[in-house]
């Protein structure tokens, strides 16, 4: 690598507001943090830009207007001419991906599972922490070098196996909204996402490609395909940075938003070499459904569990992203498979395994590429339906071409289901759940035998935020106020606290919670509500 900018200038222009222990110093090296400040520099601008080109959007939606697919990039959507890039190596077969945070042991535990790919999630699952971001970051260095050994307090040990190969490894980043407040450049916190990505890229990007991989990423909660414009440049760069060719990165993209779905051909255009494919983000999508459109009595949806992957707007969105990724070539990744094993009840768990069965085998027989698993035991299930299904390495040649779905198809909210108080209570748990859990460093929790992520609960309280905004009568009769959903609120934080160890944050999370669930203040996501509660500044950390 040349490298013809002054670094010591370039480090000058950065303060670290966290201490960084021994461990991790060879991560926040001189070398990476410039590289850093040069994609801080280049495209900050940008991204703030995008961020609020959303605000504008969304004061349309408010207004009214309804999304619809793109006049002006229609000739990129007729063109049956242009591919996505092919299948990098290592994933050419994705049948079964495991997701998870970076701590040390999620890391040595989901890369000896038996799937195909693990995903490290620097963004719903975990919290960012100033020490979560860099320890993340160190474990990924480790296990790259297969030097991850872990032993817990009480003397139980975790090392990677060594008897077959591991899984490809791909790092999904914080999104565009976050930022990194420990990490601030002239004076401004960094991107939270071009700090996860820019870390991880500068650091392994050459010792993945020399043992037979690449630098690979899952790109997070876009809505537009400028925004992946944006990945686009600064894969570009950083590949020419390094020295390395253009193309080596893949990125896969979650479709995770309602305004990214109308632009899903766009977005594997923009991305074109570096793209390998697209997600469905079921739990997100749901958020960003109701998200986007709260202020719309039309869009008021049922309880969560009535919002299933049949219903209408939810199978039209899944059928488009099938049909779009195979005509341009890569993959259609499944979702979320969150249920964990019930151990003390067979007949329980008997019955959630058998819809995880049934879930799974809608996604391969609709022609998805693979799928999501949140735990290890059910890795095995998702293998053996992909395996019956799909004995090729994938399917893509599936190409959907007689699939035809319309913009009134992906806002149909045509779908049954009641709204209760049992679903109101619900959504309170699960909500309050993730956000004690949040509060305290952890990124995701097991809830009634769910892995929770803040995927769910976003679409908990935007429910709530929602029904209360339009006074929604429940199946009970009860109207849904203020003054209501503020007393179960009680009910339930009190109900979890009593059950909770001394220390935790059910009070502080509730604090919160209550500013959300009233149809009045709404903050673009939780995680940057809660943000300022986890960020602790040292003014005398140094590099």
């Amino acid at each position: 690598m040349v490298d013809p900018i002054n670094t010591s200038e370039y480090v000058k222009s950065v303060q670290v507001l966290g201490a960084v222990p021994e461990t991790d110093k060879k991560i926040l090296t001189d070398e990476a943090v410039t590289f850093l400040v040069l994609l801080h520099r280049s495209f900050n601008g940008t991204r703030k830009a995008l961020l609020k080109r959303r605000d504008e959007r969304q004061a349309e939606l408010d207004a009214g207007k309804l999304p619809d697919f793109l006049p002006e990039t229609k000739a990129i959507r007729e063109d049956p001419t242009w591919q996505g890039a092919p299948p990098a190596p290592g994933l050419v077969d994705r049948r079964v991906e495991i997701t998870g945070p970076t701590d040390r042991k999620m890391v040595i535990n989901a890369l000896n599972s038996e799937v195909w790919t693990y995903m490290a999630d620097f963004e719903d699952a975990t919290a960012p922490t100033w020490e979560n971001a860099l320890s993340g970051q160190t474990n990924l260095y480790d296990a790259i070098r297969r030097q991850v050994d872990f032993v817990q307090p009480g003397g139980k040990a975790y090392k990677l196996r060594t008897d077959k190969p591991l899984p490809t490894l791909i790092v999904r980043p914080r999104g565009w909204h976050l930022e990194e407040k420990h990490f601030l450049v002239d004076g401004e916190p960094m991107s939270g996402a071009i700090f996860d990505f820019g870390l991880y890229f500068f650091h392994n990007a050459h010792e993945l490609v020399r043992r037979g991989h690449g630098p690979y990423f899952y790109l997070p909660k876009m809505e537009s395909h400028l925004e992946a414009r944006l990945w686009n440049d600064i894969f570009n760069v950083a590949q020419d940075y390094v020295a390395m060719p253009r193309g080596t990165i893949r990125g896969t993209v979650l479709i995770e938003t309602i305004l990214a779905a109308f632009e899903m051909d766009e977005i594997i255009y923009e991305l074109r070499a570096h793209s390998s494919g697209l997600n469905c983000g079921r739990w997100d999508y749901i958020f960003s459904f109701i998200k986007k459109f709260r202020q719309n009595p039309a869009f008021v949806l049922p309880d969560r569990s009535a919002v299933t992957m049949t219903v209408p707007f939810m199978s039209a969105y899944v059928k488009l992203l099938i049909k779009t990724c195979h005509r341009r070539g890569v993959h259609a990744m499944g979702g979320m498979a969150a249920q964990i094993p019930i151990k003390t009840d067979p007949e329980a768990n008997k019955i959630a395994m058998e819809g995880v069965y049934k879930d799974k085998l809608r996604e391969a027989t609709a022609g998805h590429d693979g799928t999501w698993v949140a735990h290890p035991a059910l890795a095995p299930i998702a293998t053996e339906v992909f395996n019956k299904i799909m004995p090729t390495p994938n399917q893509i040649f599936l190409r959907r071409d007689e699939t035809v779905v319309t913009a009134a198809d992906l806002l149909s909210t045509d779908l049954p289901g009641q709204i209760t108080e049992n679903g109101i209570r619900k959504n309170l748990e699960i909500g309050l759940g993730y956000m004690e859990a949040w509060l305290r460093g952890v990124g995701c929790v097991p809830i009634n035998y769910l892995m929770e992520d803040a995927a769910t609960a976003e679409v908990s309280r935007s429910q709530l935020w929602q029904w209360t905004k339009h006074q929604i009568t429940t199946a009970e009769g009860k109207k849904v106020s203020k003054p209501y959903v503020l007393q179960i609120l009680k009910e339930e934080t009190e109900k979890l606290e009593a059950a909770a160890p001394a220390g935790n944050k059910y009070k502080l999370a509730a604090s919160h919670f209550a500013t959300q669930i009233t149809g009045e203040a709404y903050a673009d996501f939780l995680t940057s509500l809660l943000y300022d509660d986890i960020v602790k500044v040292d003014s005398q950390a140094k590099l």
